[in-house]
């Protein structure tokens, strides 16, 4: 059974201050006043607030011993984590050229008077593309087996014009029969809208209110995959009425369809639900116009600062200097500090974990993310008298400039769908914004109790995979708040080392309706998984999220 950890006094003020009282008839007889109000009594509780405060102190002892081995072993308390979800700009009409989304674009939650706003910032640059329709066609399924699909192709130019209407599918629709609509541009995760003059006498049969149809998009080509588009808004009343319909692209690959390269969006029959009406006829339409309503880019919980001036160098071993904002988000390969020693000589020094490999001449530093506390590698005496360096000291009088760094997360980062509604960057043409997914993945400063709890796994991994049990409790810690379970196992007739890992994404409320994309573990989560599988070279690692088969180390994809 598990050690428990004593309390090694456990009284509380209440305690002492009754026990006091009970010892005055014993020693003071005379003693008779014992209200509140008597002096007597004050100084009774004024001596117990103060052993009260020594026994907290005396009570911390343990967990001090705990920070103490765990600083031994070199464990640290996990960073916080920045909570993630797209972003979706809204364009204000489609435009004619490219809009461009700068990188760290941020928005944010309304601020009130008692909670401050809650920004976030996209993740990567985004360029919104106009939309260039190059072909049209509609195809029909094969009639026999081996037979391969047909296609008719559409005069775009007067389907632009609205000169003459066409049909949509074949004369009696079934499952299957398709519109097929090519882009000479790739619109991944644009909204890509379609204003359509449709003949109301067209489309008979089905219930507006329920189309027998879906919105897919070529994602893959090898083999040849289809993903469904979220459909925004579709004001044609399952093509009945003119109006306009517009999606949510997912990612895009250009294909060949029918002798044709383009990058494919299509709308197909599908067979509808038991007692779902389907088409009678096919939709007919007259006139069709193509564009981009904007896009959708990953974010998450962080503000951006940059070029920092955070003070300059004395020149003497062990300085220490505190960033203005913290917690202090994990950095990035272009987040480093830079010492200016001259306007003409600068350099870029290294953030390390600790200073125990340092040399003398290492331009090496550390940074506590809680508290964004920068600190440089100290001086010791040696054994033998000596005294030896951890790291460089920056010259006298040279600037510390942070070139830059993130600041945010924490669990209030979680937030619902649609919260994030304020654009805190103006661009030109967009004047909407909205999340349209619940961010996931925020977490604040692990405390030294689950610290506790994850001390055993790290003394038996100690950052090696070797049994099952070091894969999942490792692939926990690579991505903390973004995974909620794994598991680890061994094919039992396999001779190459292998091991599967299947990662089982964390969801914002289980309880409620869950949206299909929250069942999909981010790449960017599957690398950091992935790099966590350290196995001999003639090893395989394989990791399974969303059913699918992910790339690694000598990985099958």
């Amino acid at each position: 059974m598990p050690f428990e950890t004593p309390r090694l006094d456990d009284r509380t003020f209440e305690d002492l201050v009754q026990e006091a009282r009970r010892r005055i008839p014993l020693y003071t007889p005379e003693w008779t006043d014992h209200n509140l109000s008597d002096p007597g009594i004050t100084l009774i509780e004024l001596f117990a607030w103060m052993t009260d405060v020594m026994l907290y102190r005396l009570n911390r002892v343990p967990d001090k011993h705990y920070i103490k081995l765990m600083e031994l072993i070199g464990m640290h308390l996990q960073e916080p984590q920045a909570a993630s979800t797209p972003l979706t700009f809204w364009l204000s009409a489609p435009q004619g050229a490219d809009v461009q989304i700068p990188l760290y674009t941020q928005a944010g939650t309304p601020q009130t008077e008692n909670n401050p706003s809650i920004t976030f910032s996209t993740t990567e640059a985004f360029m919104i593309h106009p939309a260039q329709l190059t072909y049209v066609m509609t195809s029909e399924p094969p009639k026999k087996s081996g037979q391969s699909r047909t296609y008719r192709e559409l005069n775009l130019k007067r389907l632009n014009e609205g000169f003459d209407g066409t049909l949509m599918f074949s004369d009696e629709p079934k499952d299957g029969d398709a519109i097929y609509f090519g882009f000479k541009t790739d619109l991944s995760h644009h909204i890509l809208g379609f204003e359509m003059d449709v003949d109301v006498a067209g489309g008979a049969g089905v219930d507006p209110s329920r189309p027998p149809y879906e919105w897919q998009a070529l994602s893959e080509t090898s083999p040849i995959a289809w993903n469904e588009c979220e459909v925004d808004v579709d004001g044609t009343r399952s093509f009945n009425v003119p109006g306009v319909v517009r999606i949510h692209l997912p990612k895009l690959e250009e294909g060949e369809i029918n002798g044709h390269r383009a990058y494919w969006v299509r709308c197909r029959i599908i067979e509808p639900p038991q007692g779902v009406p389907q088409y009678r006829k096919s939709p007919v339409v007259r006139q069709l116009t193509a564009g981009t309503w904007g896009g959708t880019i990953p974010a998450s919980h962080s503000t951006v600062i940059t070029s920092e001036n955070m003070g300059r160098s004395d020149g003497s071993p062990g300085q220490n200097f505190f960033l203005e904002f913290s917690p202090v988000l994990e950095r990035k390969d272009d987040e480093r500090l830079l010492i200016r020693i001259s306007n003409e000589q600068e350099e870029l020094w290294t953030e390390v974990p600790d200073f125990a490999g340092s040399g003398a001449d290492d331009k090496h530093y550390t940074i506590d993310s809680d508290t964004g506390e920068l600190r440089f590698g100290p001086a010791m005496r040696q054994q033998d008298g000596t005294i030896r360096r951890y790291g460089a000291i920056p010259p006298k009088d040279a600037v510390l400039v942070m070139k830059k760094y993130r600041h945010g997360g924490g669990a209030k980062g979680n937030i619902q769908r649609n919260a994030l509604n304020v654009l805190m960057t103006s661009i030109p043409y967009v004047n909407t914004v909205r999340n349209r997914a619940s961010a996931i993945g925020g977490l604040d400063r692990e405390s030294l109790e689950h610290a506790k709890i994850r001390l055993p796994g790290y003394l038996r991994s100690l950052d090696r995979a070797v049994t099952a049990n070091d894969y999942e409790y490792l692939a926990l810690q690579a991505a903390p708040g973004k995974i909620a379970r794994v598991f680890a196992l061994q094919p039992p007739n396999s001779s190459i080392g292998e091991v599967k890992v299947l990662l089982i994404p964390h969801v914002g409320n289980p309880k409620g309706y869950i949206e299909p994309g929250e069942l999909e573990v981010p790449q960017e989560t599957c690398e950091r998984e992935l790099a966590v599988a350290r196995l001999d070279p003639d090893g395989v690692a394989r990791s399974e999220a969303a059913g699918q088969k992910l790339a690694g180390q000598r990985c099958l994809h």
